[in-house]
């Protein structure tokens, strides 16, 4: 269960490394060294781990876990974690979801299944993304990838998040797209469950 239970992601939101060792394996002494410099900055909501920073797309299961246990060893009594949700299927994001909360997570950072580069459809965003807050009670932080890469999520298709699946409070804007920027600024935040968009 989370230490901080009411958390709802917004300000700064700084994503931290992870160190390896020659062989590959987490080097835990260096992780743990990093995490207490970064929490030791003044005016953060919280970190995120699992992340790309966290280099999660070549971690394991296990490994991630692992990862998360650390960080709340190491600084989740005095803030938040955002853990990363990456997984190409939503079963299996799912399933990282339910690891997150149960590892005291506050919060769920989910990155887009790389099959959308082939395509998507409101539809399936909207699953995706139904299966993952089902499976937790943890609030959601959309991370939006430009639109070019296929991953990113068109209006439509953001709207519909916003209002339909109600754990999702934030959006991680990754577009590098001024216009797409805007309106994220400004419409979503004509809508009844407005989202924040905190500087991770």
């Amino acid at each position: 269960m989370s230490r901080h239970p009411n958390y709802l992601p917004h300000g700064v939101i700084p994503a931290v490394l992870l160190p390896f060792n020659d062989d590959l394996s987490i080097d835990e002494k260096s992780f743990r060294s990093h995490l207490r410099d970064v929490a030791a900055t003044d005016g953060l909501s919280a970190i995120t781990i699992n992340a790309h920073s966290t280099e999660v797309a070549s971690c394991s299961f296990d490994e991630q876990r692992r990862v998360l246990d650390i960080a709340q060893d190491e600084i989740g009594e005095r803030l938040p974690l955002v853990n990363g949700v990456w997984a190409d299927g939503s079963i299996e994001a799912a399933r990282i979801a339910r690891m997150a909360a149960a590892g005291g997570a506050s919060a769920l950072l989910v990155f887009p299944p790389a099959p959308f580069t082939l395509g998507q459809s409101p539809d399936m965003a909207l699953a995706h993304f139904k299966r993952i807050a089902d499976a937790t009670d943890l609030p959601i932080i959309v991370f939006q990838y430009p639109l070019a890469t296929g991953q990113g999520y068109p209006r439509d298709t953001l709207l519909r998040l916003v209002d339909e699946v109600t754990a999702v409070r934030a959006i991680k804007d990754w577009s590098g797209n001024v216009p797409q920027h805007e309106m994220h600024i400004r419409l979503l935040q004509t809508r009844p469950r407005p989202p924040t968009a905190p500087g991770c």
